[in-house]
C-alpha cells in the first residue's frame, strides 16, 4: 500500500470513529432537527432534541455542515415522549411526535422569534400566546399517495416515507381525523380490486363539517365494475367520492349526488363557508376558528371602515371582517376562489359589504396598489412565498394618510414573514405591536402564526 493510500485509509477510519462520538444538540432548527457542532462543522440530526448526548449518522456531507439520523440517544430530553403514530419515523408526513406536545409550541415560538431577529431585524413588543387545541385527529384535508407494489403484496395508500419517494407501509395515521385513518386499509384492498390500480397515484382528502370526500386521481377511465366497487364503498362508509381526470379542476362528484354540500362553519361569525375538495381550506379546522377570532381582535374591525384582505382565497378573512360592519375588498390571484368567495359573500348575506377582484398579487406595484383607493386597514395571509411585492408596493413612511392604520399579517412562513416585517417596519414606518404562533400543524415543523403592525 504507497504512503498516500494508507493516508487515505487512516482518514477514513478517523472519520468512521469520529462519526460514533457523542454529539451534544444545542438547539433545533426551523425544521425540528437538532443542532450539533463538531470541529467547526455544523450537523443537523433528525429525532434529536435540544440538550441531549446522541451518536448520529451521517447520510449527507458537505463542507459546511452534515445532515445525520440519531441512532442512540445516550441522554434524553426530559421532553422526549414515545411516538403515538407506529410508522413515526419511517412515515415523512409528522416529524415531532418524540416531542411533548406543549413543547412543540414553544419550539415553534422560538422559531418565530429567531426569524423576526435575524433576517427582520424586528422585535415584536410582545408576543401572544400560543394558540393551540387537540393535536391527534385533526387533518381535515391531505394529499395521500398511491402505489401499486407487488413485492409488497399489493396496494400501498399514505404519505411517502422520510426523505423517499416510496410510499410508507402503513395501516393508519394518527393525525388524520379517525374515520379516515380507519379506512386506509379499506383503501387498499379497493384500489388493489380495480382495473386502474396502476393508474391511481393520489387520493385527496376533503373533509366538512357534515361530509368527507375523496378525491381519486384517475390516469385511465374507470370501467363498470370499477364505478361499481366504489359505489359500493361509498355507500357502506359514509363518505363521498370525487374523480379528477386531469387538473384540479377537472375533479367532479361521481358517488352518491344525493348529499349535503362540503362545508365549514364560522359560529362566532355565523358563517356557513361551502368549498370544493380541491379548494384551497386550512387542514385544522378548531385552530382556524381561533385564528379567525385573534385576527379580528387584533384588526380592530370597526362598521364603516373599509379593509383589505390579500390573498383572500374563498372568504375565510374576508367574511367575518364584513360581519363585524367594515365593508371588506378581498383580493386573490385565483378567479375560481374569487367566484367561490362572492357565493360564500351573498349565501351568507354579505353581498353588500364585500366585494372581491383578481389580481396577481406577487407582481403587486405602487401603482396597482394606489388604484384599489383607500384602505383603513390590511389583512394580508399570503401563501410561504409571503407578500414581498404587496408590503413593498404600500406608500413611503412620509405619505402617513396614504397608509392603512393596522395591518394583520397572517403566515405560514415565519421567514417570509420575518423578511416582510423588515419592509413594513424599516421602510414603510409601522411598528410590530405583537406577533404569536398558532399550532396549525401538531407533530410536524410548520410554523403558522400571526403579527400586529401599527402605524
Amino acid at each position: 500500500m504507497s504512503e498516500t493510500d494508507s493516508a487515505r485509509q487512516a482518514a477514513k477510519v478517523a472519520a468512521r470513529a469520529a462519526a460514533l462520538l457523542p454529539l451534544r444538540i444545542e438547539s433545533l432548527d426551523h425544521e425540528g432537527k437538532g443542532i450539533g457542532r463538531r470541529e467547526g462543522k455544523t450537523i443537523f440530526v433528525d429525532g434529536a432534541l435540544t440538550g441531549e448526548l446522541v451518536i448520529a449518522s451521517s447520510y449527507r456531507k458537505k463542507p459546511e455542515f452534515e445532515q445525520a439520523q440519531a441512532i442512540e440517544i445516550i441522554k434524553a430530553s426530559p421532553y422526549r415522549v414515545t411516538p403515538k403514530c407506529a410508522w413515526f419515523g419511517i412515515c415523512g408526513g409528522c416529524t415531532h411526535q418524540h416531542l411533548d406536545e406543549a413543547a412543540q409550541v414553544a419550539a415553534k415560538q422560538r422559531v418565530l422569534e429567531d426569524c423576526f431577529k435575524h433576517i427582520g431585524k424586528v422585535q415584536p413588543e410582545t408576543m401572544l400566546s400560543p394558540i393551540h387545541g387537540p393535536t391527534w385527529g385533526y387533518r381535515t384535508r391531505a394529499r395521500l399517495s398511491v402505489r401499486y407494489v407487488p413485492k409488497k403484496g399489493g396496494v400501498l395508500v399514505g404519505f411517502h416515507e422520510r426523505r423517499s419517494s416510496y410510499v410508507a407501509d402503513m395501516t393508519s395515521c394518527e393525525v388524520l381525523l379517525p374515520q379516515i385513518s380507519a379506512l386506509l386499509p379499506r383503501l387498499r384492498e379497493l384500489v388493489a380490486s380495480l382495473s386502474i390500480r396502476d393508474r391511481l397515484p393520489q387520493i385527496e382528502l376533503a373533509a366538512g363539517e357534515a361530509l368527507s370526500v375523496l378525491v381519486l386521481r384517475i390516469m385511465e377511465p374507470l370501467t363498470s365494475d370499477d364505478e361499481t366497487k366504489l359505489r359500493e364503498f361509498a355507500d357502506h362508509h359514509g363518505i363521498q367520492f370525487w374523480l379528477q381526470p386531469k387538473g384540479p379542476e377537472t375533479a367532479y362528484p361521481f358517488h352518491p349526488l344525493d348529499v349535503s354540500e362540503l362545508s365549514y362553519s364560522l359560529p362566532e361569525f355565523n358563517l356557513e363557508m361551502p368549498f370544493r375538495p380541491t379548494e384551497f381550506t386550512q387542514v385544522n379546522h378548531g385552530i382556524n376558528r381561533m385564528l379567525i377570532r385573534r385576527a379580528m381582535r387584533l384588526l380592530e374591525v370597526r362598521p364603516g371602515e373599509r379593509i383589505a384582505d390579500f390573498f383572500c382565497g374563498l372568504g375565510n378573512f374576508s367574511l367575518p371582517i364584513a360581519r363585524r360592519g367594515a365593508h371588506v375588498v378581498g383580493i386573490e390571484g385565483s378567479q375560481a376562489l374569487v367566484t367561490r368567495a362572492m357565493e360564500n359573500a351573498a349565501r351568507n348575506g354579505l353581498a353588500e359589504r364585500s366585494e372581491f377582484h383578481v389580481a396577481n398579487l406577487f407582481e403587486m406595484t405602487s401603482e396597482s396598489y394606489a388604484a384599489l383607493g383607500r384602505f383603513d386597514k390590511l389583512l394580508i395571509d399570503p401563501p410561504r412565498d409571503g407578500a414581498i411585492e404587496l408590503v413593498k408596493s404600500l406608500p413611503d413612511a412620509g405619505v402617513a394618510g396614504e397608509l392603512p392604520a393596522r395591518i394583520v399579517y397572517v403566515s405560514c412562513n415565519p421567514a417570509t414573514l420575518a423578511r416582510d416585517a423588515a419592509v413594513l417596519v424599516h421602510q414603510k414606518g409601522y411598528q410590530l405591536k405583537a406577533a404569536g404562533v398558532a399550532n396549525m400543524f401538531p407533530h410536524t415543523a410548520h410554523v403558522e402564526s400571526i403579527a400586529w403592525f401599527e402605524r
